[in-house]
């Protein structure tokens, strides 16, 4: 990591580092966190160094009054000790980029928007727990209960390495709070995540390819229409892709958020064509319905969330929808590593 880092501050002395700003910040991004990882290891080395005095004095001198401040630090040392080997997994090309997730209903009518304002609930109290900034780009709201879908850009060190473990569909199982007989209701709804890339991360694009219209947005619940068209929607011609952006007032805003949406899922497209299989950098989302959930959460005849691929099992399911999601994440990481 010391030569890495050594390389990287090489690059930023130069006097041409920012004439590509996006390929600037990246470095400098990368560097940071590989400074701030460097920090954390050479102080856990010092707290292993000042517990293993504290054991020795504590053996010399027979003094058992210090075993409570021991039992503390090996606690302390343990948990950093696990985060590191939680961050040796996130290893991969963009682990450590933003991400930008989309959530979309899938089968089951209202319960299923419900859901998906509920997931959208549950992924805002992790960012927010995680220290990480959330931002809507786009949010389609319900005519009747809760979202058809919402696209959120996350931005924090390792977002999309975390992140990544939750693409797929998520079924809920409850008794319906829309149905008069209280009949129990299955349903789902699919999550995307993708690395936000910038412009030097392997995506070109041809502005031939692309058709580019606008309209007027409406954020959540109905607040802040605009009442100009600042709202974006880019189609990739050559593949049928199409994103789009209403966070913003500008429409240049708006475009430079949907241009990086649309490099994300081209990249999505190349890897897949690199290796050949369904299950890849946006994970196998499959048909958004039966058969195809990563993870079921049951509210009744039980409590219940269970991860499908790794058997991980919660049973205090409100706290899982209050964003303690990081057991099925890093289950998720230690058996995909």
């Amino acid at each position: 990591m010391e030569k890495e880092l050594r390389e990287f501050e090489f690059k930023m002395q130069e006097t041409s580092f920012w004439d590509d700003t996006d390929l600037a910040q990246e470095i400098a991004q990368k560097a940071k966190a590989i400074k701030d990882k460097i920090d954390r290891f050479n102080l856990l080395i010092s707290k292993i160094e000042d517990l293993d005095v504290l054991i020795e004095l504590s053996a010399e001198e027979e003094d058992d009054s210090s075993m409570g401040e021991i039992k503390s630090e090996l606690r302390d040392v343990a948990h950093d000790i696990d985060r590191f080997r939680i961050e040796i997994l996130l290893s991969g090309k963009y682990d450590i980029n933003n991400a930008i997730l989309t959530l979309h209903n899938g089968a089951g009518g209202n319960d299923a928007q419900d859901w998906t304002e509920m997931l959208y609930r549950m992924y805002s109290r992790w960012c927010e727990k995680k220290g990480y900034k959330i931002e809507v780009l786009d949010y389609q709201p319900s005519d009747e209960a809760g979202i058809k879908a919402v696209t959120l850009k996350i931005t924090g060190e390792f977002a999309y390495g975390y992140l990544k473990a939750e693409k797929g569909v998520h079924r809920l199982v409850r008794i319906s709070p829309f149905n008069a007989n209280g009949k129990r209701q299955t349903s789902f709804a699919s999550c995307e995540v993708l690395p936000e890339l910038t412009e030097s991360q392997d995506i070109d694009i041809r502005p031939d390819d692309l058709r580019i219209d606008t309209y007027r947005s409406g954020g959540a619940g109905g607040q802040h229409v605009n009442k100009t068209e600042s709202a974006i929607r880019i189609t990739h011609i050559p593949t049928g892709i199409v994103v789009q952006c209403q966070n913003e007032r500008s429409q240049h805003s708006n475009k430079q958020t949907a241009m990086k949406m649309l490099m994300a899922k081209l990249l999505d497209l190349k890897e897949r064509a690199k290796k050949d299989r369904i299950e890849d950098l946006t994970g196998d989302l499959k048909d958004n319905g039966w058969g195809s959930q990563i993870r079921s959460y049951v509210f009744h005849p039980y409590n219940l969330v269970k991860d499908h691929r790794t058997n991980t099992e919660m049973g205090n399911v409100d706290a899982v929808m209050d964003g303690d999601i990081d057991i099925f994440i890093e289950e998720y990481l230690r058996m995909n590593k």
